[in-house]
């Protein structure tokens, strides 16, 4: 595919380094020469330097015959204009915008293709947002992602010594429970002085205690299965109510206000240095939620405004050195859980195994949205994990038994690359399961079903995959293309 990436920045680089690993044709805009100058040397793209609102620009950069435009330069004005430029005099098939401002996705007007003729509007606010959210939601967790509409989940959980299946192996674990929807799909194991290393999960394999393990389950069992997993006995998880977030900019604002929409239940403290910046703050938070100015760094700080009763510490700021250093701080005082936000990828890697439980990156988080755009096939959801190493992949089965190679045939029949495991499958899901509740056309509650050897695969099933590695995607894609025969 030939893709145009506005914009260098953090968001541009993360974006270019996943797509360029997939053969991509990448090409990227940005007036900065020496960050592009940068990019050519790392990676195997071309830099086009200019304004990408220009059509002269665009034109260098091969709009003419480009599939997919990607706008994600800082200014929001920038990235709207330029798709408008690439319908208008290109015509270029797929536009995605990088947006921060919320007015123009509650009016659609804006982004038609009469406005500024934008396909797909990405936040990374809101898709931190939503990210994190999740965390709380299910606080045991180092990840939550959702496939089929949020009705399953991939999440990945830090084993701990006796809990219940902990010790056991996986065929154990499955055959202690045959009636629930959970399918263990990968397991990381720290080995001294290594890498996490990726460990198949085969029926005789044993979940040892400190593994990474991740997990495909209905929504209905997450519950269930983070307990079994990570808790040592059968007391009720402590939920997320104090949370102390390190960091008022953008990211922080966010989450703030979300958390401020159900008055009573968490107990929000927002730090900020800047005063001004505090100010204003306060005068957007709703009046429950505290407001500090100080250094997040500060132990007094932090000790006068009892970190070690805090269930979730999250430092949110531009900087990488003092959401680490926060959050290494919080920890040792005693905050339950700490999430620190990281830019650079060399520092993710390192944070990996530390105190911090969870080493987040703005670009992952919301890489999966943009990755949908640049799949093969009627690919629903893509999720990046372990650092754009693996991948969760959601992908609808269409045809019959004559026009697709998985229609009509058994999981043993299916010509799947070594480690790829089908995870789980969501059967009866459509546009018409939206009709409300009780109404006399209301279709069936779709199936959640973990697939074994003999199970057959039907059309408009949505299949979700696990692929430890990312070049096994195109192998997956391949096999569920529909064509006009394959005999």
């Amino acid at each position: 595919m030939k893709i145009i990436i506005l914009g260098a920045g953090r968001v541009g680089q993360s974006v270019a380094d996943s797509l360029v690993s997939e053969r991509n044709d990448i090409t990227v805009i940005d007036t900065d020469a020496e960050r592009l100058r940068d990019l050519e040397s790392r990676y195997d793209l071309r830099g086009v330097v200019g304004n990408g609102i220009e059509p002269a620009v665009l034109a260098e950069a091969g709009a003419q015959d480009t599939d997919l435009l990607i706008a994600c330069a800082a200014q929001d004005e920038t990235n709207l204009v330029c798709c408008k430029v690439a319908q208008l005099v290109f015509n270029i098939p797929k536009r995605i915008a990088r947006v921060r401002s919320t007015g123009f996705q509650r009016d659609e007007r804006l982004v038609s293709t009469e406005g500024f003729a934008v396909d797909r509007i990405i936040c990374p606010e809101e898709s931190l947002t939503r990210y994190i959210g999740k965390l709380i939601e299910y606080p045991e967790a180092m990840q939550v992602r959702e496939f089929a509409g949020g009705r399953a989940c991939l999440v990945s959980v830090r084993t701990r010594a006796g809990a219940p299946m902990v010790g056991h192996t996986v065929a154990e674990m499955r055959s202690s429970t045959p009636e629930v929807a959970v399918r263990l799909v990968a397991i990381y194991r720290r080995f001294p002085e290594e890498p996490d290393r990726f460990v198949a999960c085969a029926g005789e394999t044993r979940i040892e205690p400190g593994d990474e393990v991740f997990v495909l389950a209905a929504r209905e069992h997450i519950a269930h299965v983070l307990a079994t997993l990570h808790r040592r006995d059968a007391t009720p998880v402590r939920p997320v109510r104090r949370i102390m977030i390190a960091g008022g900019g953008r990211v922080g604002l966010h989450l703030a206000l979300e958390l401020g929409r159900e008055p009573g239940r968490y107990l929000v403290k927002i730090i900020e240095d800047d005063s001004a910046r505090c100010i204003e703050l306060a005068s957007r938070l709703p009046s429950d939620t505290l407001v500090l100015q100080g250094d997040t760094t500060d132990e007094n700080l932090l000790g006068d405004e009892s970190i070690d009763e805090i269930d979730l510490f999250l430092a949110l700021t531009d900087d990488d050195e003092d959401n680490i250093m926060s959050c290494l701080l919080a920890k040792r005082m005693g905050a339950r859980r700490v999430l620190a936000l990281i830019n650079r990828r060399s520092y993710a890697d390192l944070m990996h195994g530390t105190q911090i439980d969870i080493a987040l990156s703005p670009a992952q988080a919301m890489l999966g949205e943009l990755l949908a755009y640049v799949r093969q096939g009627d690919v629903q959801a893509v999720h990046s994990l372990r650092r754009g190493v693996a991948e969760a992949l959601e992908i609808v089965a269409r045809g019959d038994r004559k026009t697709s190679r998985v229609v009509g045939r058994k999981v043993s029949e299916l010509a799947l690359p070594r480690d790829v495991h089908i995870g789980l499958i969501v059967r009866g899901l459509s546009d018409a399961h939206d009709a409300p509740e009780g109404a006399p056309d209301a279709p069936p509650e779709p199936q959640v079903i973990i697939p074994r050897s003999a199970t057959v695969i039907e059309s408009n099933d949505h299949v979700v995959f696990f692929l430890p590695h990312k070049r096994l995607v195109r192998d997956v894609e391949k096999l569920f293309r529909v064509s006009a025969t394959f005999f």
